[in-house]
């Protein structure tokens, strides 16, 4: 339980965690998908914790440390994601093979620096709001709503790569566990948001439906970047849901 554990929180955040010994085996890889959602309220703690230091903060510049932390803690590693993944979408130009070829491509052209830009945006404004609003435990709970689309992303896409990690993880992911995290998770957002949390997920649930239906017509399925596009798309429409919901 507890290497597979430290397995998602290495690939997911740059926190430092304990050596690994021997390497994990493919099936503990792919239960590490079952504790994104985990690592995902670890960060959100320590967004909150972030807060408390700058309580006496403007709420605008509270908001940008904690933008700050969120993107330092997960080394921007989604953010590349959906970096490559504008890219490869505009660039492509409707070709599969185009659309992956630019996804592999490490440099950041204009279409990825925008959608970068739009989004972070979009978080910092809707932090904004929740800060002034005080609603703290949205904060708690939307790294872990987009670490949940993860999961999501592994159980309802197919991984097209032929080999790396996301091959070893969609082949060995506990598919009846993680559909039990995926209820676990929405039922703790409504423990702790009440009704509120059934129209963020909705938002959260009919962007996953867009994205799943755009690339299984583009390229027959998904990425690595393509899944960290849709958590950080997850993070950013969650947020925003909830600024205007709450």
């Amino acid at each position: 339980m507890i290497r597979p554990f430290f397995f998602a929180l290495q690939f997911l955040t740059r926190l430092p965690v304990p050596a690994r010994e021997p390497m994990l085996s493919e099936t503990e890889q792919g239960k590490s998908l079952l504790y994104y959602p985990l690592v995902g309220l670890l960060i959100g703690l320590m967004l909150i914790a972030t807060g408390a230091m700058a309580s006496s903060a403007d709420p605008l510049l509270r908001a940008v440390l904690l933008l700050i932390v969120w993107v330092v803690v997960t080394g921007g590693l989604h953010i590349d994601g959906l970096a490559d993944m504008a890219d490869a979408w505009i660039g492509g130009q409707g070709d599969a093979d185009r659309t992956l070829e630019i996804m592999k491509d490490p440099q950041c052209g204009p279409s990825g620096v925008v959608a970068v830009v739009l989004l972070l945006l979009a978080k910092l404004a809707a932090l904004n709001v929740l800060l002034l609003q005080g609603r703290w435990e949205v904060v708690l709970l939307i790294p872990m709503i987009g670490r949940l689309s993860l999961v999501a992303t592994f159980l309802y896409l197919p991984y097209i790569r032929p080999s790396g990690l996301g091959a070893t993880l969609a082949a060995h992911l506990p598919r009846a566990q993680a559909e039990r995290v995926l209820l676990a998770s929405a039922l703790l957002c409504l423990f702790v948001l009440g009704w509120h949390a059934v129209g963020i997920l909705l938002f959260c649930a009919l962007l996953f439906v867009v994205c799943r239906h755009m690339m299984l017509s583009r390229i027959g399925g998904f990425t690595g970047d393509s899944a960290g596009a849709i958590c950080e798309l997850t993070e950013a429409t969650s947020l925003v849901a909830a600024a205007l919901l709450l």
